[in-house]
């Protein structure tokens, strides 16, 4: 009998985010896809040092100790990589040997794996190449670039906190337009004007709504069990402020889903906010605030709406090599 994923939240992750891979990347690019396999050949029983999506994959795999004994798991995690099988194998031992339950797999020799995606009902990819990234949003598939180095994880609690931007990746990039080209008084007169008209979901809200799914579970434990203590957290991490919030909020409701906490910051530095707040995985459209925050927090970038426009990257792109320039 087939086994339906259809039910679960279902996360694909590139060995590339999961664990990392720079010593290996550093070989190949040295010695080629030979000198690369013979390496992997003998560090297979080295395990891999966890990578930027490591702790936040650990954590909500770790949700399904939370699942009703008659039911499927909240999550399914499928690793996406371009590892032949062979090489592949340290990937899945090191995932044995961090205790992840990550059971399937999907490796293709040099090729991106994004196109199975379906297969699978996935909702998220992540992973740490551009390129298979790029490709995968290109044929329409939710995939998500992961920046950033791991971060300890190092509290003995099993929380899963995620922060979400908001335009551009939970909402629709329609208001974002007005911002970038008419500027912030005709964005807030805007927001204003159409504060009861929601905006169009983005590319996340489907996740935000799989997310909300495990937390009414964990609500209703609660709810029995007053000692019970809610593991799963989300925020919303915005340069909105008032009045352009109040659009915000009624479209999260208009949508159906939830979040627990809200950051409008008007422009305060996001990165300021997370380090505080400690997200295992921040997404925003705009690397301008994914540069610093990757410095303090894993994040994700969302190549999503009018921010990634070829202007938009380029300018990106500058200010990105003015960072590195700046930082050397």
């Amino acid at each position: 009998m087939s086994v339906s994923l259809d039910d679960q939240l279902v996360i694909g992750v590139a060995s590339s985010a999961l664990f990392d891979l720079k010593e290996s990347h550093d070989v190949f690019l040295r010695e080629g896809e030979e000198g690369y396999r013979k390496f992997q050949e003998e560090h297979l029983d080295d395990p891999l040092r966890p990578g930027a999506a490591f702790a936040f994959i650990k954590r909500l795999l770790s949700l399904n100790d939370r699942a009703p004994e008659d039911d499927s798991p909240f999550v399914e995690v499928i690793v996406l990589s371009r590892n032949d099988p062979d090489t592949g194998l340290r990937v899945m031992r090191s995932i044995q040997h961090h205790g992840l339950s990550i059971t399937r797999a999907v490796f293709r020799q040099g090729r991106s794996p994004h196109k199975f995606m379906p297969a699978f009902n996935m909702s998220l990819f992540l992973s740490g190449n551009e390129e298979d990234v790029r490709q995968a949003v290109a044929a329409g598939h939710p995939a998500r670039l992961v920046l950033g180095d791991a971060v300890e994880d190092a509290d003995n609690n099993a929380d899963l906190r995620i922060a979400f931007d908001f335009d551009g990746v939970l909402a629709s990039d329609e208001s974002e337009r007005v911002m970038q080209q008419s500027g912030l008084d005709d964005f807030h007169l805007n927001e204003v004007e159409k504060v009861s008209e929601p905006l169009k979901p983005g590319p996340l809200r489907d996740l935000l709504a799989a997310v909300n799914r495990i937390q009414k579970v964990e609500e209703k434990r609660r709810l029995a069990d007053p000692a019970y203590r809610i593991r799963v957290h989300v925020a919303i991490v915005t340069a909105r402020n008032a009045p352009s919030h109040e659009r915000a909020v009624r479209s999260l409701k208009s949508w159906g889903v939830t979040v627990n906490d809200a950051f409008f910051l008007g422009g305060v530095s996001k990165a300021k906010v997370l380090e505080i707040l400690k997200p295992h995985i921040f997404f925003d459209d705009q690397t301008k605030h994914l540069l610093p925050a990757s410095k303090v927090t894993p994040c994700v970038h969302v190549p999503f709406g009018i921010t990634n426009t070829d202007v938009s990257r380029q300018q990106q792109s500058e200010s990105k090599n003015e960072a590195v320039e700046v930082s050397s």
